[in-house]
Parts: structure tokens; sequence; C-alpha cells
């Protein structure tokens, strides 16, 4: 059996996704700032399409192409993120952020041949355990706020939303090739 070759990535390919991780993340840092009740930030409910965005690079443009974006996501974000939130939090977002995402990658790969539904779903919640664990150990342990229980709660609106995400994700699949620019002949 002969395996198939994975096309060249160009840079062109990962526009899409890189703008939309950023956006994601600088979005969430300044959101998570904001405490809705004792259990949630804001961050809760926009942080999570970070998953979506890699799962949709990864199943578009391959595992490779997931990495850099995460990457490329993890500089720039983390270098805007100081400017909308403390740097504290700055840095436990860029922890968190790339290591969840890497999981993300590999877990979707592992999952990646089964229904539509299971690379995605877990994927999403095998990292999001781990990107909860670490932001808020980081951002918050030792200050006054219960990083646990806010933990306790973002890590809830997590699961809950990697069930609702693939929604978007299975009405995305079939627009993914515009991520791959044409190739001149």
């Amino acid at each position: 059996m002969n395996p198939v070759q994975p096309k060249p990535l160009r840079w062109q390919s990962l526009v899409i996704p890189a703008i939309a991780m950023v956006a994601v993340i600088v979005l969430s840092n300044f959101a998570v700032q904001f405490v809705i009740n004792d259990w949630l930030t804001w961050g809760a409910f926009t942080y999570p399409l970070v998953f979506l965005v890699c799962d949709l690079t990864n199943r578009a443009l391959g595992p490779a192409a997931a990495r850099r974006v995460a990457w490329l996501g993890f500089a720039v974000a983390v270098g805007l993120s100081g400017w909308v939130a403390p740097w504290r939090i700055a840095l436990a977002s860029g922890a968190a952020f790339i290591s969840s995402q890497l999981l993300d990658v590999l877990v979707f790969n592992r999952w990646r041949r089964a229904s539509w539904w299971k690379a995605p779903l877990i994927g999403s919640l095998v990292a999001s355990v781990v990107d909860t664990g670490v932001f808020f150990f980081l951002a918050f342990g030792g200050s006054e706020q219960n990083w646990m229980q806010l933990a306790g709660g973002d890590l809830s609106v997590k699961a809950a939303m990697a069930v609702l995400l693939l929604a978007p994700y299975r009405a995305l699949l079939p627009l993914l090739q515009t991520w791959t620019p044409a190739t001149s002949r």
C-alpha cells in the first residue's frame, strides 16, 4: 500500500485559520478578566472557538498546518494579549494554549478516521482539561480568586461548547477547500 504524500504547505493556506486563531485568543484574554459569578468568566464562552479553528485547520490542511497555526497563534496572541490583559493572564494563556492545542492536534489525528464528530469532540474535551488546569493555576493561583471554582465552571462550559460547536464544524466541512488556494498551472 502506497502512503499518501501530503501536499506542500503554502503560507497562503494558513492566513484564514491564523487570523481566526489570533482573534479568538485576544478576545478571550480580554473577556477572562470579567467574572460573571463565582464559577465563570466571559472567556469561557469565547475560548472554545480555538478548538474549532484548530480542528477545522487539521481537517482541511493536516496536522502540520494545525501545529503551525497553533504556534503562530501562540506567538502573535501572547504579544497582543499583553496589551489587553495583565502579563500574568497573557503568559498563562500562552502556556495553556500551546500545550492544549498540540494535544488537540494529536488526539484529533488519533480519531481522524472515525465518525466525523468523534475527532473534534474527543480532541476538544481532552485538550480542554489540560488548558483549563494550566491556565487557571498560572493566571489565578495564589490570588484572591478561587481559581479551582472558576476552573470547574470554565471546564463545564468548555465541555458544553465542545458539543455545541459540532454543528458549525459540520456546517463548515464543505467549505474547507476554500482554505487551500488554487495552484496555478
